[in-house]
């Protein structure tokens, strides 16, 4: 399920709620999905329960989870998250399509470099 990479710069913490973050986004973990519990994951990563703790307690806060008194921690509903970044991430690319553009990159370059870029995710 998660990886850590402990040569990764990020705090584990941060590794894990990117981890938990993008399976959720992906739907890979479906809205009502019980996460597994702080001690349960804590154990099978073998790390610190604070470090999990802290990783939950920052995905409830940016509405990816929801933590329940004595019942755990659930997948929320992310649709609207989803549309918003789908829309952030958009406006990005076109700003940067459009910087490339004045700096003499040809739609078609562009396009070759969206198609290796996907064939290298293919490989991955």
């Amino acid at each position: 399920m998660l990886h850590l990479n402990y040569r990764d710069p990020r705090p584990i913490y941060e590794q894990i709620r990117a981890q938990l973050q993008k399976m959720i986004l992906s739907g890979a973990m479906l809205p009502g999905e019980k996460l597994p519990s702080v001690r349960d994951l804590a154990a099978q990563l073998a790390i610190n329960p604070n470090t999990i703790q802290r990783a939950y307690r920052e995905l409830e806060s940016t509405g990816y989870i929801l933590s329940i008194a004595g019942k755990g921690s659930f997948v929320a509903e992310t649709a609207s998250i989803l549309t918003q970044k789908q829309e952030a991430a958009v406006s990005r690319f076109l700003s940067s399509a459009e910087e490339l553009r004045e700096l003499g990159i040809s739609d078609e370059m562009l396009i070759d470099l969206l198609s290796k870029e996907k064939e290298e995710n293919i490989h991955d």
